[in-house]
């Protein structure tokens, strides 16, 4: 059960890690969204962003080796992938790229899901 668990959350964090590259720069996250960025304002928030993103994916894997902090990843992780799909649901009309996120945040979505009630089950047989 506790490698269930923790590659729910590791599968998690890498779908997390992913946005971490467009911190190289606006090219990089115009291939990552799908948008044209050069307001030099608007490209330093996309690219902190990924760097939270990253922090989040780190932690997420980190969590999958120590389950002190499993139930606080669960909980980052569901509440980064939930408000995500709601701001893309509430949005509408995103463009193919943030169809791919959206995707990607389902599998998370899956994952994070399959992990907690794993999480559950087995703090319950102790």
């Amino acid at each position: 059960m506790r490698y269930l668990i923790a590659a729910t959350l590791i599968i998690t964090g890498i779908i997390h890690l992913l946005p971490f590259s467009g911190v190289l720069g606006a090219d990089r996250l115009a291939l990552l969204y799908g948008t044209s960025l050069t307001d030099p304002n608007l490209i330093i928030l996309m690219r902190h962003r990924a760097v939270l993103f990253g922090i989040l994916g780190l932690f997420l894997v980190f969590a999958a080796f120590k389950p002190a902090y499993q139930p606080l990843a669960f909980l980052a992780g569901f509440i980064s992938v939930l408000l995500f799909l709601w701001l893309a649901w509430s949005a509408g009309g995103y463009n193919s790229q943030i169809h791919r996120v959206v995707v990607a945040d389902l599998v998370a979505l899956a994952s994070l899901v399959v992990g907690s009630i794993a999480y559950y089950y087995a703090r319950q047989r102790v």
